[in-house]
């Protein structure tokens, strides 16, 4: 009886816990900001991810209205290899270019840099899925710091 109890008041607590996430397009509205058009070079993946992060900021015209040119890349590198010559550690490193234009004029241009290491898998296929979400991992980093870092322009 005692755990029923708990459980309930438990799951009545937690359930009104106020959670939102924070780039949806409610919050959209704190950024002094928007985004008029997106221009995509590069890594599919990564831009697509992209590109559904900075949707949200292009609903509502605010004063500073940007237009985003993105060039995306991503590269793996071997770290380590053991004494046959396979290799034992990866790094995985996504290169974002970002050019911001305000008013037909080049206001600012950036680089964000992010990058993962991890351990080499026997399973092939695994492997290929644990990268694919890194890579998806480092692209939602990303554009958070592109957020962050448009919300700071003048």
């Amino acid at each position: 009886m005692f755990k029923r109890i708990l459980l309930t008041a438990l799951l009545l607590f937690l359930s009104s816990c106020g959670y939102e996430a924070i780039h949806s397009k409610k919050n959209s509205i704190i950024y002094n900001f928007s985004i008029s058009e997106l221009m995509f070079i590069g890594n599919r993946d990564v831009n697509l991810k992209i590109k559904e992060k900075l949707n949200n900021y292009a609903f509502d015209k605010k004063d500073k209205d940007f237009i985003l040119k993105i060039s995306s890349s991503t590269e793996k590198i071997v770290l380590a290899k053991n004494t046959a010559g396979d290799p034992t550690s990866f790094k995985s490193t996504i290169l974002i270019n970002i050019d911001v234009i305000m008013k037909k004029n080049l206001k600012s241009n950036f680089q964000i840099v992010e990058n993962f290491n991890y351990n080499n898998n026997t399973d092939k296929f695994s492997l290929k899925r644990y990268e694919k979400e890194i890579i998806n991992n480092l692209a939602e980093t990303a554009s958070e710091k592109i957020i962050y870092r448009l919300s700071n322009i003048k």
